[in-house]
C-alpha cells in the first residue's frame, strides 16, 4: 500500500500543475463562450459551431506532438538527455508542417459549415469569421506544445501551469476589447474571441520559449545550433508514434464537435444549451486529462529506468486517483448544474435544457476518467496504435451512430434531441474505458523484455 501512496504523491506533484495549465487553457474557451453569450445567443452559438471545427483540427496536431513527452521522458530516465535537443528541434519542423495543414483546413471550413443546409445564414457567417480569425494562432499553439512536451517529459510541469494561467489572464481583456469594441479595437462580437485566442497562443509560445532558454534545468538539453535541417527519419518516427494519439483526440473531440453541427438545425436554444453543458464538462475533463499526462511521464520515466514493476504501479495508481476525482466532479456537477448554467446565459429555456444535459455529463465522468488516463498510460508504454483503434470503434462505431439514432430519429424511441446525443456520449466513452483497461491489463501480462523492447522504439 505504501508504494501506491508514494506514487500517488508523485503523480499529483506532476499532475496538479498540469491540471492548472489545462484548466487555464480550457477556461479560455469558457471565457469566450461566456463573453460572447453576453452579447446574444447567436454570437455564443457561432463560437460553439466554429470551435467544433477548430478544436478537433488543432488537437490532431497537438496530439501528434504529444509523442515528444514519452520520448523525452524515456531519454531522461535512461540517462540519454543529450539526444533531447535533436528531438525537440525536429518537433519544431513537424509543428511547422502541421501548422500549414491546419490553416489550409480551417481556411476552407466554409464548405463544412454550409453543408448543414438548415443552419441559419447569420450563424454560419459568424462561425466562419471566428475560424478565420483563430486559425492564425495555430503555429503559436503548436510551437508552444513542442516546448511544453519537452518540459513535461523532463518532469517540469510548473512552467506550463504558470504560462497557461498568464495566458488566461491575457485572454480576458483582449476578448473584452475585440468583442465589445473597447480601447480602440473594432467591435467584432464572437469573431473577436478568435482574434483574442490566436493572440494569446503566440504570447504563450514566446513566454515558454523565454523560460526554456533561461532555465538552468534546461541548459544541457539546449541545441548547439539554433537551426538544423529537417531529419525526416526522426520526424517520421515522431509522427508515427504521435499520429494514433492525434487521431484518438480527433475522434474523441469530433464525437462532440460533429454533434454540435448535427444539433445546429434544431435551433439556437438547442445549440446554446448543448454548448454550455459541453463547455463545463470540458473543464471537468481537465482533471483526468492532466492525470493522464502525468501517468505518461511516470510510466515513460520508469520504463527508461527499466523498472516495469514501478511502471505498473504508476498505471494502477493513476487510474485509482482518477476515479476518486471523477466521483467528486460528478457530484459537484449534479448539485450545482442550474447555477453553472446561469453563469453562461440567463435565458430560461437555455438554462433549463443545459442543466438537464449536465446530468448526462455527470454520468459519463467516471468512464471518461478511465479512458483518458488509460490513454495516457498506453502512451507511456508507447502502445499508441491501440489507442487509435479503441477510440475509433468507441466514438465513431458506437458513440456517434447511437447518439444520432436516439437524437434525430424515431427508430427505437421518439427523437430525443440533444439528450439522445449525450446518451451516445456515455455509451461511447464507456466502451472506450473498457477497451483501454483491457489493453493495459494485456500489456502488463507480457514479459519484462517485451515491454521494455516496445518502450525503446
Amino acid at each position: 500500500m505504501q508504494k501506491y501512496i508514494r506514487e500517488a504523491r508523485s503523480l499529483l506533484a506532476l499532475g496538479i500543475p498540469v491540471i492548472i495549465a489545462q484548466f487555464s487553457q480550457t477556461a479560455m474557451g469558457v471565457v469566450d463562450t461566456v463573453m460572447a453569450g453576453a452579447v446574444n445567443a447567436t454570437e455564443m452559438s457561432a463560437v460553439a459551431v466554429g470551435t467544433s471545427i477548430w478544436l478537433p483540427t488543432i488537437l490532431l496536431g497537438q496530439g501528434i506532438l504529444m509523442a515528444l513527452t514519452p520520448i523525452v521522458a524515456q531519454l531522461n530516465g535512461s540517462g540519454q538527455r543529450k539526444h533531447i535537443a535533436n528531438r525537440t528541434q525536429q518537433g519544431f519542423w513537424l509543428a511547422t508542417f502541421l501548422s500549414i495543414m491546419v490553416i489550409a483546413i480551417l481556411y476552407n471550413s466554409r464548405f463544412i459549415i454550409e453543408a448543414q443546409h438548415d443552419i441559419e445564414p447569420e450563424l454560419a457567417e459568424k462561425a466562419i469569421g471566428f475560424i478565420h480569425a483563430i486559425m492564425w494562432g495555430a503555429p503559436g499553439c503548436l510551437y508552444y506544445q513542442v516546448l511544453r512536451s519537452q518540459c513535461e517529459g523532463l518532469s517540469k510541469t510548473k512552467p506550463g501551469m504558470i504560462i497557461g494561467f498568464i495566458g488566461l489572464l491575457i485572454n480576458i481583456p483582449v476578448n473584452y476589447a475585440f468583442i465589445y469594441g473597447k480601447f480602440g479595437a473594432p467591435q467584432l462580437g464572437g469573431i473577436g474571441c478568435g482574434v483574442a485566442t490566436a493572440s494569446v497562443f503566440w504570447a504563450m509560445f514566446l513566454m515558454m520559449r523565454y523560460y526554456v532558454r533561461r532555465a538552468p534545468t534546461q541548459r544541457d538539453v539546449m541545441p548547439k545550433k539554433r537551426l538544423v535541417s529537417p531529419d525526416f527519419h526522426t520526424i517520421k518516427r515522431i509522427t508515427f508514434l504521435g499520429l494514433p494519439v492525434g487521431l484518438a483526440l480527433f475522434f474523441e473531440v469530433t464525437l462532440f464537435a460533429v454533434v454540435a453541427l448535427l444539433v445546429s438545425p434544431l435551433g439556437v436554444t438547442a445549440v446554446a444549451s448543448h454548448q454550455i453543458a459541453l463547455n463545463f464538462s470540458s473543464l471537468m475533463f481537465m482533471f483526468p486529462l492532466s492525470l493522464g499526462i502525468a501517468a505518461t511521464i511516470r510510466v515513460g520515466h520508469n520504463l527508461g529506468q527499466r523498472s516495469t514493476e514501478q511502471a505498473r504501479t504508476s498505471a494502477i495508481t493513476a487510474l485509482a486517483v482518477g476515479l476518486m476525482l471523477a466521483s467528486c466532479t460528478a457530484i459537484f456537477s449534479i448539485i450545482f448544474r442550474e447555477k453553472i448554467a446561469l453563469m453562461y446565459n440567463d435565458n430560461i429555456e437555455v438554462v433549463t435544457l443545459a442543466s438537464h444535459l449536465m446530468l448526462f455529463a455527470a454520468l459519463y465522468q467516471l468512464s471518461d476518467s478511465v479512458q483518458v488516463i488509460g490513454s495516457g498510460v498506453l502512451r507511456g508504454y508507447k502502445d499508441t496504435r491501440s489507442i487509435f483503434f479503441i477510440t475509433f470503434i468507441a466514438y465513431w462505431v458506437i458513440g456517434l451512430p447511437s447518439g444520432y439514432i436516439l437524437g434525430r430519429t424515431n427508430y427505437f424511441v421518439e427523437a430525443m434531441g440533444p439528450a439522445g446525443f449525450w446518451i451516445g456520449f456515455i455509451l461511447g466513452l464507456t466502451a472506450s474505458a473498457i477497451m483501454m483497461g483491457s489493453r493495459i491489463w494485456w500489456i502488463q501480462r507480457q514479459s519484462d523484455e517485451v515491454v521494455l523492447l516496445r518502450s525503446e522504439r
